[in-house]
């Protein structure tokens, strides 16, 4: 049975990253919005409120999840960038989840994914391998952070959370 809160197992920090990695990790960033937006980006009402799994997030929720996820994401990396070693704030994405704004249209946050991602990946892009060794600090884990490690945990964080909408479209027959 498929692991339905990990369908593609956890994240796992502290991990060494060789350059090709990261930017392989990049790519799949750049790609990522476009893939939510094929998956979701023609679903109706009842599907976009479905959980899925029990008792996790609506597919409505998730997407707008990971928009906020990765507008923090990218402010972190802007900061780590132009700072030494910053302290980031870490967000109760939970409550976050229950906010008015996750009742809107899931192509708004679709919306936001994609010129996001364009404006991360044109930064990112254009670092070089000493960047990615740049670092912040999250207190919320009290661990420092590479933005090579951010940069593969958000490419894991997005398909984490595709993978929770592609299996639900896939048990319910959508896809």
């Amino acid at each position: 049975m498929t692991n339905l809160q990990y369908p593609i197992g956890p994240f796992v920090y502290g991990q060494p990253h060789t350059p090709e990695q990261v930017r392989e990790a990049i790519d799949h960033i750049a790609n990522q919005a476009h893939r939510f937006t094929e998956l979701v980006g023609k679903w109706g009402d009842d599907r976009l409120d479905t959980p899925y799994r029990p008792e996790g997030w609506t597919v409505r929720q998730l997407v707008h999840h990971v928009a906020d996820s990765h507008m923090n994401a990218y402010i972190r990396t802007k900061l780590a960038l132009t700072e030494d070693n910053p302290t980031i704030k870490p967000y109760e994405e939970g409550e976050w989840a229950k906010l008015p704004d996750s009742a809107l249209p899931a192509s708004h946050s679709l919306v936001i994914l994609s010129n996001l991602h364009d404006r991360w990946v044109a930064v990112l892009r254009g670092l070089n391998e000493a960047d990615f060794d740049r670092t912040y600090y999250h207190p919320g884990s009290g661990r420092t952070f590479t933005l090579g490690e951010v940069i593969r945990n958000y490419q894991w964080h997005g398909e984490h959370h595709y993978q929770h909408i592609y299996r639900l479209a896939e048990r319910n027959g959508w896809v």
